[in-house]
């Protein structure tokens, strides 16, 4: 319901935008007569600016006045962002964009000028041995951000290319690569069925399952099963050279068709892959079509630090932002999955390449070198599995790492003359494959403050309000630049600790590959493995925990300085902040090492599915999914409809495709007056309804729910949140308790107990368990205490209603006995139902051991029985 104070609000809105602010807004369209629109003008219109703003870098001013211009560019840069907030134009937000960076960059190059004459400390060899390095460090990171700057001066947004019109007969034929190695069967198995599914003429498409697991024949047997099954192909090799390199090459030979769908074996795709992405391919020139990789399961950065979805994953930042800036400049690379490339222009090449661990990257690479074109197109289209462990996770990005820093040391994608890439190409392969050296940057980070508390090694000279007046602008305002592209996939802070996390491996195998290239092999990343307890991964975490511990002991030094050195007061205390900050970043870092345990047998989606509920005689309940698995899930209902605990229900997806299940309510929470969600498991269920339900969680899918965060990064807020990531890490997990849920019934019932039938109600009945109320009177129940104390079997005779002949005889077990008032209509004796009465109230269980022989008997009768 609309308040009485929105329509004023909107209006005084109205008015505020209608002014200074509205002309703000507006004022970039103006720049559109003349602003270039070519990549190249663009380009250049870049250098141009940068040249006209060296005055701004190197003019020496007084430090107050210094102070003056922080002040100033800060609070340009907060007003800014509020001003990008209140608008919704995607091309004023990518001026403003243009307009931050560029006072960012200026602002950091006049901090670099600064920092470069007037604060290197090179008066002892020690000194200046620390404040190279740190200095080293930050010229590092000044380069990333100048280079992720250009690699977002614009992001593309592309739409698919419909080909419906093209002749059928003249559409591409695709080839759907399935490359495994020694992962679960249930896993490849998942993704074959979607890939089967996908939406493209069956004599169009063929599925290849490319086994490379020699060393695992048991398994191969099963693959081989499979695939006989569903009706795709296996393919296998005698060799595992070069690894999934090596195993797409072999296939791509014995294959033939025009296109190639590579999928990871955990990656399963949604059924509009092909038409979203093949449309691209008739333009000749296009050799690669990639979409973004996503995961349905929590990282151990989600998982370890229970941020419970409230933080973009680490990979959010390169699939929403950087890929998008790299299509612009035609340099989106393959990432190894979920892509669909040219199989004749790949052969061109040589095949996938095979000299790096990063194939993906180096064969892009390759492609984009003799001219060809990629396609980034931003659409979520698979559903894969990240890595469940902190050890899984790092041996992932160490793979990756090192792979980078190969291409850098083989193919030196800036400088290489044989490359025939644009120079907005070289920039972003150098991005890219220089991206992982941040692990050096970080440890000098960490370790600077340390050096000045704990050894006196002063890394930079006169460090005070003089450094920070040029060095806070440079980072806020970096900060506020980024946020405008980055709000909703990157949030404050939150990179560093990925970053602070991996510093250690990341630094150890970048510098190695740079020594030898040649270094290392290509490492499957471990999927599907369950964490049953809390652990800490000490071997992942263990120089990190060398950092925590020296910083602590650095903070314990600054009362000493304080006291015995009050004149460095000002470096202390800010080189004791600046610990505090690490310490935080450090801590919440160590924290992902320690593995918290996953509640659920089945990761869970936050899909909205139709339901359908189907009751007793005829009855059906419409409800939406809140969440699903591929075990149970949460359903939403207008009202609880007096179910049995054991339901038929009907899940429906996307597109229509369907399953039909048996499922069993373990929980109702009442949400709000017109609201219940209602917990159920699926059981019973067969291969071919599992296939079904797979089809319907993951193949039937219009638009993952991650395709659009609407949550915005609000950096104080998100400093908070990870300042309590030590509460939320060590607080116990509590998995809701499920309860006992019995359909409300009033069926005439026979008791048979010691040679005797007494009549009554049952009142409450499901699967496992029913209450029985039986009117207390001496012709009823002469021996109550007797059946209270022995708990004997007896025996029922269940009518549906008064009418019923077709009695269903069962066998339950006494578990209690109690009296009790009753108003429930006993049909016994007609005077006795009009008043309420004293009641023998029995409650029965239904023996497992005769499941085999009454339970389709109890099923009958839970969906029979009148209310």
């Amino acid at each position: 319901m609309t308040s009485p104070s929105q329509p004023l609000r909107s209006a005084q809105s109205s008015t505020r935008q209608s002014g200074l602010v509205g002309w703000l807004i507006n004022l970039p369209n103006a720049f559109e007569r003349w602003l270039p629109r070519g990549k190249d003008s663009l380009f250049l219109m870049v250098i141009a600016m940068l040249g006209l703003s060296l005055p701004l870098i190197i003019t020496p001013i007084e430090v107050w006045q210094q102070a003056i211009v922080a002040i100033v560019l800060v609070a340009v840069g907060w007003c800014l962002v509020r001003l990008e907030q209140w608008q919704t134009n995607q091309r004023t937000s990518e001026y403003l964009h243009l307009f931050l960076a560029w006072l960012s960059i200026i602002t950091t190059l006049r901090y670099l000028y600064y920092r470069t004459n007037y604060t290197l400390n090179l008066e002892t060899w020690v000194n200046g041995f620390f404040s190279l390095l740190l200095f080293a460090a930050e010229l590092y990171a000044i380069a990333t951000l100048l280079l992720s700057y250009f690699q977002t001066l614009k992001l593309r947004d592309r739409q698919p290319i419909d080909f419906s019109h093209v002749p059928q007969r003249q559409w591409f034929t695709v080839d759907i690569y399935i490359p495994t190695y020694n992962e679960d069967v249930a896993i490849v198995r998942n993704t074959t069925l979607a890939a089967l599914a996908i939406d493209y003429p069956d004599h169009k498409k063929q599925v290849y399952v490319l086994d490379d697991g020699r060393k695992y024949p048991e398994r191969r047997r099963e693959l081989q099963k499979m695939c006989d099954e569903l009706g795709c192909t296996l393919l296998t090799r005698d060799n595992n050279d070069h690894a999934k390199a090596g195993n797409i090459n072999t296939a791509m030979k014995r294959t033939h068709g025009d296109l190639v769908l590579i999928l990871d074996c955990d990656h399963i795709p949604t059924k509009q892959f092909l038409q979203h992405t093949v449309g691209f391919f008739y333009d000749s020139d296009t050799a690669l079509v990639q979409t973004p990789h996503w995961f349905y399961n929590p990282d151990p950065f989600e998982r370890n630090l229970l941020t419970q979805g409230r933080i973009p994953v680490n990979n959010e930042l390169f699939y929403k932002i950087v890929q998008k800036g790299n299509d612009f400049w035609n340099a989106a690379f393959f990432c190894g999955s979920a892509a669909v490339i040219r199989r004749d222009y790949v052969l061109e090449i040589g095949g996938i390449a095979v000299e790096t661990v990063t194939e993906d990257c180096h064969t892009a690479l390759r492609l984009h070198s003799l001219g060809y074109k990629s396609v980034y197109y931003d659409k979520i289209m698979v559903a894969g599995l990240a890595p469940e462990k902190f050890s899984s996770y790092v041996g992932q990005q160490v793979r990756w790492a090192r792979g980078m820093a190969q291409i850098l040391r083989v193919e030196n994608p800036l400088f290489n003359r044989k490359l025939k890439l644009s120079l907005a190409q070289r920039l972003c392969y150098l991005s890219a494959t220089s991206h992982f050296f941040f692990g050096f940057p970080r440890l000098m980070y960490a370790v600077s403050p340390v050096l000045y508390l704990l050894f006196g090694i002063n890394l930079i000279r006169g460090l005070g309000t003089e450094t920070l007046a040029y060095a806070l602008p440079h980072i806020i305002l970096a900060m506020n630049a980024n946020y405008i592209t980055q709000k909703t996939v990157r949030f404050s802070f939150w990179n560093e600790i990925f970053e602070y996390a991996m510093a250690f491996q990341d630094g150890i195998v970048t510098m190695m590959a740079m020594i030898n290239p040649k270094l290392g092999s290509f490492n499957v990343t471990d999927k599907g493995v369950s964490v049953t307890k809390r652990d800490f991964d000490f071997d992942s975490a263990k120089v990190t925990l060398i950092a925590v511990a020296i910083l602590l002991l650095s903070l314990v030094a600054v009362p000493f300085w304080l006291v015995l050195r009050p004149e460095a007061s000002e470096s202390v205390i800010i080189n004791a902040f600046w610990s505090i900050f690490n310490l935080i970043l450090l801590g919440a870092a160590l924290l992902v090492a320690l593995e918290q345990p996953q509640l659920r047998k089945a990761h869970r989606l936050n899909r909205r599915l139709s339901t359908i509920i189907y009751g007793s005689r005829g009855k059906t309940w419409e409800a939406q999914t809140v969440d699903i698995s591929e075990t149970g899930a949460r359903l939403r209902l207008n009202s609880w409809p007096n179910l049995p605990d054991v339901i038929d229900i009907e899940v429906v997806g996307d597109f229509g495709a369907r399953v039909f299940l048996d499922a069993k309510v373990i929980r109702v929470q009442p949400v709000g007056d017109n609201e219940v969600h209602i917990a159920i498991d699926f059981i019973n269920v067969s291969k071919a309804q599992y296939d079904a339900l797979v089809l319907v969680l993951y193949s039937d899918v219009n638009e993952w729910y991650s395709q659009h965060r609407t949550e915005a990064d609000k950096p104080f807020a998100s400093l908070s949140f990870l300042a309590t990531s030590l509460v939320r890490a060590f607080r116990d997990p509590l998995a809701a308790k499920n309860i006992t849920i019995r359909r409300e019934v009033a069926a005439p019932t026979q008791l048979y107990w010691s040679g005797e039938f007494y009549a009554g109600t049952m009142v409450e009945v499901n699967s496992r368990s029913a209450r029985l109320e039986v009117a207390d009177t001496d012709f009823a129940l002469p021996n109550v205490e007797l059946l209270r104390r022995t708990k004997p079997s007896v025996g029922l005779l269940i009518r549906s209603d008064e009418h019923d002949s077709n009695e269903k005889k069962l066998i339950a077990e006494v578990t209690h006995v109690e009296s009790r008032k009753s108003d429930q209509l006993f049909t016994t004796d007609a005077l006795m139902n009009a008043i309420p009465q004293d009641v023998i109230s029995i409650e029965l269980s239904f023996p497992k051991q005769l499941d085999w022989r009454q339970g389709k008997k109890i099923r009958y009768l839970l969906t029979t029985l009148d209310d």
